[in-house]
């Protein structure tokens, strides 16, 4: 037996502003909210991203986090869109790499590589 990941839940201040901004980034929609919480995903059944509010602010570097790719495999201007959406550059120490590391309106870090997916 094995388990399956299903959701990748998130921590922040503003449940809705983080849904905008990743529903945007990567063209998936609203696939459920209660009271604090919501839950976005591509409607495929494939794993969701659930926003979690939480009190506390980000303090350090993530953990875990989100690599994405430009469907049409131009990552300059992928790059471009996302900081136009909220996005910003972060230096994380990365150093010469292939990939562009970017924070979220929240400060989290996630990769946009090089590629079509």
């Amino acid at each position: 037996m094995t388990s399956k990941l299903t959701e990748v839940g998130i921590d922040c201040h503003d449940a809705e502003r983080m849904a905008t901004f990743w529903c945007a980034a990567l063209g998936w929609k609203i696939v459920d909210r209660d009271e604090d919480e919501v839950e976005i995903g591509d409607g495929s059944g494939s794993p969701t991203l659930i926003f979690l509010p939480v009190p506390e602010s980000k303090t350090i570097k993530n953990r875990i986090h989100l690599d994405v790719r430009a469907v049409d495999g131009d990552q300059e201007a992928e790059v471009e869109r996302l900081i136009g959406l909220g996005a910003r550059h972060v230096d994380i120490g990365q150093g010469d790499v292939t990939w562009v590391v970017l924070a979220d309106p929240e400060g989290n870090e996630f990769c946009v590589l090089q590629g079509a997916p």
